[in-house]
């Protein structure tokens, strides 16, 4: 018999009893659906979080000021004083594959206004951060690289900031705060930026030039960071490495001794939290597959009923001249047929509950097309390896025995 016939038969077989087909086929159906599901929510949380690390600034290299010693006591990161300015042009003179550069110091303040006050962190930068961190202004503009030369008394608002001192969405572009009962002018209000990948708000904070924040407010002259964004193509450890031999070189480190700085990039955060949502949604994709596999046992135990049942109509096929293999082809493409069509309204589910999940649920889910052809190669699979023991079985019959069977 050809293939095209057995198909056929199979297809007026599984009708005959249209409503038991439907039940085990509804095993892979559920079964298919989760794992979709499941992968879904995965890419989704993944690709969520890449945008999040992205939202900082791509390609960035943070340098920041080692832990110092004292006496028998060594302090944490940031307390060295031997990170300067000309550090920071020193990099960006003599380091190839730089894009952007903002030297960085930082502080906490209370900002006062006519209508509030608030404490915030004042971050000090360079007139590059924006750029770098792919920060868009809401109202107004970034303060420039004259305000940074004259250590201008100029902020950049944080949205949350703003809705503190002046009200949400308001645009206090030109009016004035003071910090440290000094009048600062408002410039502008970034875009809402939202968590961090640290669980900072990145909202909350204040935005001056690094040269007013070093002599207006904490009197010093050292940095506390330097944030650098890599060109296009340009690989982060050839920045990095470059980085890390000039100030060695710099800050005069000998052979064998610690440095006084610390290298960094976001590209190695990205990778933690990346790969632990990887390892979540092949968790979730083999939770889901157990009901795949209950399908298939589902897919087992109809066929073997199956068999029982049409035991007189095996006998009388092989009694007039059907092969062992017809009929073990015949009952084994069947159970196939039974498990893609399962399969295919599976996906079609998959498809519209993953929908469902990130509209009403507000949960991302994105569905791959690796999840959609996994899913249809395992129901396959299982239809050929849960088939195989009941086709074998109808075509193991003798058929004088199954003539006789009642």
């Amino acid at each position: 018999m050809s293939i095209a016939m057995t198909f056929i038969v199979a297809l007026k077989a599984l009708r005959r009893n249209a409503m038991r087909t439907a039940l085990t086929a509804l095993g892979m159906i559920i079964g298919v659906a989760a794992v979709i599901v499941m992968v879904a929510i995965g890419n989704g949380a993944r690709i969520s979080i890449e945008t999040q690390i992205k939202s900082a600034g791509s390609n960035i290299v943070m340098v920041n000021a080692g832990s110092g010693p004292f006496g028998p006591v060594r302090q944490g990161q940031g307390n060295t004083t031997t990170l300067t300015p000309e550090d920071a042009e020193a990099i960006r003179r003599e380091v190839p594959g730089i894009r952007y550069m903002s030297p960085g110091v930082n502080t906490r303040a209370q900002l006062v206004a006519e209508s509030g006050n608030w404490g915030t962190q004042i971050q000090g930068a360079g007139q590059a951060l924006a750029e770098l961190r792919a920060w868009p202004m809401q109202f107004g503009a970034f303060f420039t690289e004259q305000d940074v030369t004259r250590a201008s008394k100029v902020v950049v608002l944080g949205s949350v900031v703003r809705d503190q001192l002046f009200g949400a969405g308001a645009d206090p572009t030109g009016a004035v705060v003071r910090i440290k009962n000094q009048p600062f002018k408002v410039l502008g209000v970034l875009t809402t930026k939202g968590q961090g990948a640290n669980g900072q708000d990145q909202d909350d904070t204040v935005i001056a030039p690094y040269t007013t924040v070093q002599k207006k407010l904490l009197g010093q002259t050292h940095l506390q960071n330097i944030t650098i964004s890599a060109a296009d193509g340009v690989p982060l450890d050839t920045v990095t490495q470059g980085i890390t031999d000039l100030l060695t070189v710099r800050h005069k480190i000998a052979p064998g001794e610690d440095n006084d700085f610390l290298v960094r990039t976001l590209e190695e955060i990205a990778t933690v939290l990346t790969s632990t949502t990887t390892t979540m949604t092949y968790l979730l994709a083999g939770i889901a597959a157990v009901s795949l596999l209950v399908g298939g046992i589902g897919i087992m135990n109809i066929m073997l009923v199956s068999v029982t049942e049409r035991t007189r109509e095996i006998g009388l096929r092989l009694s007039v001249g059907a092969r062992d293999l017809d009929v073990l082809r015949q009952f084994l493409v069947e159970a196939i047929v039974l498990s893609l069509a399962g399969g295919a309204v599976g996906i079609g589910l998959g498809f519209g509950a993953a929908s469902a999940v990130s509209r009403f649920a507000g949960w991302p889910a994105v569905v791959s097309p690796d999840a959609v052809a996994m899913s249809f190669a395992f129901a396959a699979a299982i239809g050929i390896f849960f088939g195989f023991y009941p086709a074998r079985k109808a075509a193991a019959l003798d058929p004088i025995e199954a003539l006789r069977f009642e």
